[in-house]
Order: structure tokens, then sequence, then C-alpha cells
């Protein structure tokens, strides 16, 4: 495996981790017949997000940020491993990215601003520097 594939192997295992960060005080704090509901508005007077305490619910917005920028880093490592141009650099991006996911949720639950956006950043320009390697 490439160094790049193990690097979103193990961002998708901190996705996993993320989840139940998020899920086990969501499931204390709502109970398992909300959480585990349809989620009908009507039914619970709006978002479940927003049932949540301040600290669990930005669990939830770091994890939801995470999906979103796990597909574009995963389009990047295929692209990279598929083109066989992974190297030390594209590694490095790899890395960088993994790193900043991980700092990006304390950063988050802790409400770190500026940083957690520079953190996130990180991630998106190591993302992008892959995308770029491989069309060059």
């Amino acid at each position: 495996m490439t160094p790049e594939l193990t690097a979103l192997t193990l961002a998708a295992i901190l996705q996993c981790i993320q989840f139940a960060l998020m899920a086990i005080p969501a499931n204390i704090e709502l109970g398992m017949g909300k959480t585990s509901s349809p989620r009908d508005l009507d039914r619970l007077g709006k978002p479940i997000v927003e049932l949540l305490s301040t600290k669990t619910a930005r669990l939830a917005r770091a994890m939801n940020n995470h999906f979103e920028a796990l597909i574009l880093f995963g389009i990047a490592v295929t692209v990279i491993t598929l083109a066989d141009k992974g190297n030390a650099f594209t590694t490095a991006c790899a890395y960088s990215y993994l790193g900043a996911r991980v700092l990006y949720i304390p950063a988050y639950y802790f409400g770190w601003a500026p940083w957690r956006s520079y953190i996130w950043f990180v991630g998106f320009f190591a993302t992008l520097a892959i995308l770029v390697t491989a069309i060059i």
C-alpha cells in the first residue's frame, strides 16, 4: 500500500472515531428515542444538531466537515495513486492532511478561533497540493 493510501485509510478510521466521539454524548444528551428516530422536524421541533449541547454540536459539525474534506482527499489519493505519481512531497501532504484533521477535532471542540480555520486550511492546501502534483 502506498503511503498516501495508508494516510487515507487512517483518515477513514479517524472518521469512525469522530462518529463515536459525537454519537456517544449525543445519545446520552438526547436519548435513543430521538437519535434513532427519522428526525422529522414536526416531531423534534428543530434539527437534531440544534438540540445538542454546544460542545457535542461542535463535534457533530467537525465530523460533518471531515466527511466533506474526506471526499476531496480520497479523490486526491486515488488520482495520485492511479497516476503512479506519489513521491515524498505527496506523502508529506497526505500526512499533513491527516495531522490537520486530528488537530481539527480539539480545535473545533474547544473553539480555538482563528486557529481552527488555519488548521482546516492546512488540510485543504495539502489535498490541493496532491491534486496539482498529479496534474503536472
